[in-house]
């Protein structure tokens, strides 16, 4: 997930990157949720610097005998406010993280722009690929078939391309995590 002032201070740099992903990303959303929460910020902060002062006027008053009722009052409904604010500000900061966790991360510069895989260009290769007198079957296949692997559950977690190892026992769970 993107930090959330990165995101606020490269909003452009984002857009490109979803375009060239051939993503559709909606920042409309992104910018008015921001700016509301950032505007009840500043107020909740003014309403509570606010409140410091009074409750010091309010000890000063008790002090010296005088009535602070007045005061009093006042404060119980900027409280009210607060409660309210902060309330506000939790759900648009929720609301700014489900944002967030669909912003796909940005490709490194030297990252060729393409349609699918097929576009990626090799910039190395270590070793020569084995020759085999059969035909392998890829990981996924293995993996499911020895019912390590759960693509579906996978899926459901954390979206397409993704696996979920799974473990019938705790010596297979250490091998994989030494493989990893």
């Amino acid at each position: 997930m993107l930090d959330l002032g990165y995101v606020r201070e490269h909003l452009d740099a984002i857009e490109k990157m979803a375009r060239d992903r051939g993503v559709t990303l909606d920042l409309a959303p992104f910018r008015e949720i921001d700016t509301e929460r950032r505007q009840l910020i500043t107020s909740a902060e003014r309403l509570k610097a606010e409140r410091n002062r009074a409750n010091e006027e309010i000890a000063r008053k008790k002090r010296s005998g005088e009535d602070a009722t007045s005061i009093l009052a006042l404060m119980k409904e900027v409280s009210d406010r607060l409660k309210r604010d902060d309330l506000r500000i939790a759900e648009l900061d929720e609301r700014l993280k489900q944002f967030l966790l669909t912003v796909p991360n940005i490709p490194h510069a030297s990252v060729p722009v393409g349609k699918s895989a097929a576009d990626n260009v090799e910039v190395r290769r270590w070793g020569a690929p084995p020759k085999f007198d059969f035909k392998p079957r890829p990981h996924w296949e293995i993996g499911e078939g020895a019912g390590i692997l759960d693509f579906q559950s996978a899926v459901k977690i954390a979206g397409a391309r993704c696996d979920r190892p799974t473990f019938p026992s705790p010596r297979r769970r250490v091998a994989y995590q030494r493989v990893r």
